[in-house]
């Protein structure tokens, strides 16, 4: 910090001025010492209070500058989750490029597997690290992942490009999300992290429709492409404004000069090897190699000794960890998590396999089936910038994370019905209530953790939160897939007894009516509908153990945190004038 802020500091604490808000109501001055611990928090870590004394003098931004640090945040995370599903529709003309079938899995798993694994650590560069550099930096790897993607020679280049774009992609998650609320006056901050958050999941959704304009009319490598303008005009608003710091960050040289304490460096090398080998178990196991193969067993077993061996070096690093478990025992952290590790997996296998319903019973292209989930994605997109909007105005976030809980539990078990003969009526409005809970509650609990922690605790929070999604949906879509794959089995034995299941799964979709006689046509196509019902039930239940889940993260009212702001910011001031 500039030497006149940290005399600004100085003469703060030495007042005694500052004042807390008790429990009564009444206000009363604290000593000295309380007064430096609130003001510059500790740089070993996050506490246990969510609410440890933000900076009063903090300058939130107005005008062009922060219209400009906007765009900068909201256009790159629409990018980044829209890179997340836009190889789907384009996998398959990829994989005749390369003749490249079995790698197939790994141009999404390489992305996921990149962005997960660096969600702590991302967390834990914005504690220590420039707001706006570090996102920045992130930015860089993201970009250069996806020029190497669109110029990849071979199936290797491509899927190492889509590793480097994962790993960029893990610090604009966190990154946009901590710098929302560096830039934002805590009173607006629901509304534009309901619109983030809102873009983002639009991004999920157009992934496959956008993904099968760009594969069917020009060419698949502009699935990659297409983030250097968009993303490159984003970043350049951001170089000429200054980012105001979420809470003061200890110098750069002292940081770098401590590395590995800083960011738990160690952890991190624990940590990578677990994710790579835990989601190579769920790639491999029941594509590559049977479920109870020595090869997935192991890959599990390895995974979980050394989780083990992460849990315990992040408990002797105590706050310095990556994941402090201090930070894990706050509430809305570990409720927030756990919600979104199953319910983000509700949203994974309706955006995995609605498609495959429509592409195979319907005999939609990608592009269209694209199209028919339009009404899900316009209803979830509304109702997560709605939620955003009323926690702004109310404070309250509760009602529509359980009501949103509610809805998608609602509209998942009356998808689950899906088959040949549903009318179009019916699934249009099926989608539209699936979507209206998801957009009511995958935003929230987000608003809630930004809300209830501290500024320094932010980025660290949003990584715990980011990672266990995302881990959640990985699991969940491997269990999806092995339902999948074994209700298709049974059902074209029942339904289509004289047809081998293996050639249609081997195949894909596109290939049922080149492969299936038309006699057998019908039992085939009834057979997909089963299967993506069957998968669909584990939605539903996905989405229950959600609402149930959702009732933890407790009835509070995040429009006290900005009332104490405020009541410390005006007390600073006070005192500054009395000096």
């Amino acid at each position: 910090m500039p030497d006149s802020g940290n005399d600004h500091w100085v003469t703060l604490i030495h007042t005694g001025a500052l004042s807390e808000i008790m429990s009564d109501g009444t206000t009363t001055a604290i000593s000295s010492e309380k007064d430096s611990q609130n003001a510059y928090p500790k740089d070993d870590g996050p506490s246990t209070a969510v609410d440890s004394g933000p900076d009063p003098n903090h300058e939130y931004l107005s005008g062009l500058k922060l219209v400009a640090v906007l765009a900068a945040v909201v256009f790159p995370y629409f990018l980044v989750m829209l890179d997340a599903s836009i190889v789907s529709t384009a996998a398959p003309q990829i994989t005749t490029t390369f003749n490249s079938l079995l790698d197939v899995g790994w141009y999404g798993a390489a992305y996921e597997l990149t962005s997960s694994a660096s969600q702590p650590l991302s967390g834990k560069i914005y504690t220590k690290f420039s707001l706006k550099w570090s996102y920045l930096a992130f930015f860089v790897l993201f970009e250069l992942g996806s020029v190497i993607c669109g110029a990849a020679h071979s199936s290797v280049m491509l899927i190492v490009g889509r590793a480097f774009a994962g790993l960029g992609s893990s610090g604009l998650l966190n990154g946009g999300l901590t710098i929302l609320s560096s830039v934002l006056v805590p009173a607006k901050q629901p509304g534009f992290m309901g619109l983030l958050v809102a873009l983002g999941q639009l991004g999920i959704a157009c992934g496959p429709l956008i993904g099968g304009a760009f594969t069917e009319y020009v060419s698949w490598r502009w699935c990659f492409y297409i983030n250097l303008p968009v993303g490159g005009a984003a970043a350049l608003l951001l170089i000429f404004v200054a980012v105001p710091e979420n809470h003061p960050k200890p110098p750069v040289r002292e940081t770098l000069r401590n590395i590995e304490r800083a960011l738990d460096l160690i952890g991190f090398t624990i940590i990578l090897p677990t994710a790579i080998m835990f989601f190579m178990a769920l790639e491999w196991g029941g594509q590559r190699y049977a479920w109870n193969s020595s090869v997935v067993i192991g890959l599990f077993v390895g995974a979980g000794l050394s989780f083990i061996l992460f849990l315990v070096w992040e408990y002797y690093r105590g706050d310095d960890a990556m994941l402090p478990f201090s930070m894990l025992r706050t509430r809305i952290v570990w409720s927030a998590a756990t919600y979104m590790f199953f319910f983000f997996g509700v949203l994974f296998c309706f955006d995995y396999y609605l498609p495959i319903f429509f592409q195979s019973v319907e005999d939609d292209t990608a592009f269209l089936s694209g199209v028919h989930m339009l009404p899900q994605v316009i209803s979830q997109v509304v109702f997560a910038l709605v939620s955003g909007v009323m926690v702004q105005n109310t404070g309250y976030y509760l009602p529509w994370i359980v009501v949103g809980s509610m809805f998608a539990t609602i509209g998942y078990g009356l998808l689950s019905s899906l088959s040949p003969s549903t009318s179009y009526s019916r699934r249009i409005g099926f989608q539209v209530l699936f979507g209206i809970g998801i957009g009511s509650a995958t935003t929230t609990p987000f608003i809630a953790v930004q809300g209830l922690v501290s500024p320094a605790q932010i980025p660290v929070a949003m990584g715990i939160v980011i990672f266990t999604q995302n881990l959640g949906g990985a699991i969940w879509v491997a269990v999806a897939q092995a339902i999948f794959d074994n209700s298709l089995y049974q059902a074209i034995g029942t339904y289509a007894p004289s047809v081998n299941p293996e050639t249609l799964l081997e195949a894909g979709v596109r290939s049922i009516r080149r492969l299936v006689s038309e006699g057998d046509l019908p039992g085939v196509l009834r057979a997909y509908a089963k299967s993506v019902d069957h998968v669909f039930y584990l939605g539903t239940a996905l989405a229950g153990v959600s609402f149930l889940i959702s009732f933890s993260l407790g009835w509070t009212d995040i429009r006290k945190k900005e009332a104490s702001q405020e009541i410390k910011k005006a007390d600073a001031t006070t005192a500054s004038d009395t000096v």
